[in-house]
């Protein structure tokens, strides 16, 4: 039998793997949150997902996804979420300069849409120049986003930890981009009821457990979609 370990018995080895990640925290900017707040909050979260941890695999792989996640969530909370549109525009040009309008400006509908709905939050959460600051802009999460690596990560667990005719429903559909009908077809599935699908209950209790798994795995941070 695997000896039970509390979060308190492997608190040496968070804090090692929560260490490697202090580069990763470069939001100097905002001045009343540094390493040491983020660590403390890193910490917190993990003792919070303790009873998830499965202790017969390594610790550390399990405890750096969720410091990723983490950072990349705390980062966006702080920054990303406020930062004005023109920073991800095709028309930026550096500093306060637009292509289109000469300077931004609210002239420009995005850009008055952020000065009157997100501004005074990112004036609030980031009082120094964001000029000044171009590593942390650059770095946003919106900016190094993989979309094709996350939704393969999701694709290799649910090949995992669905049923196989779940996985069957799944690859056909999500993959394959084949129709629900082609699937409940290679299923077996059929109906006696006129103008139904063939397998349409069952199609539908698949997609339900299926949708419902994803988004388990995804809360739980199994999936790692950032």
């Amino acid at each position: 039998m695997i000896k039970k370990f509390k979060f308190e018995d492997k608190i040496n080895e968070i804090n090692q793997e929560i260490l490697k990640r202090r580069n990763k925290w470069n939001l100097t900017s905002i001045s009343w949150m540094d390493f040491n707040d983020v660590s403390q909050i890193l910490r917190i979260h993990i003792n919070n997902k303790w009873t998830q941890y499965d202790q017969k695999q390594p610790l550390a792989p399990w405890v750096n996804r969720i410091i990723t996640n983490q950072i990349k969530n705390l980062i966006r909370n702080n920054y990303g979420n406020f930062s004005r549109p023109c920073l991800k525009c095709s028309a930026y040009e550096g500093e306060n300069l637009c292509s289109i309008y000469g300077k931004q400006s609210t002239a420009c509908a995005l850009y008055a849409k952020w000065a009157k709905s997100k501004k005074s939050a990112y004036d609030t959460k980031l009082p120094v120049s964001i000029e000044n600051h171009h590593q942390e802009v650059n770095n946003t999460p919106v900016d190094t986003i993989n979309f094709e690596k996350s939704i393969n990560n999701i694709h290799l667990k649910m090949q995992v930890k669905l049923k196989p005719n779940e996985w069957i429903y799944y690859k056909m559909v999500y993959i394959d981009n084949r129709s629900e009908i082609e699937a409940a077809r290679a299923l077996g599935y059929k109906t006696t009821e006129k103008d139904r699908d063939i397998g349409y209950k069952q199609i539908k209790n698949l997609r339900k457990s299926i949708v419902a798994k994803v988004k388990k795995y995804i809360y739980n941070d199994e999936i790692d979609i950032l």
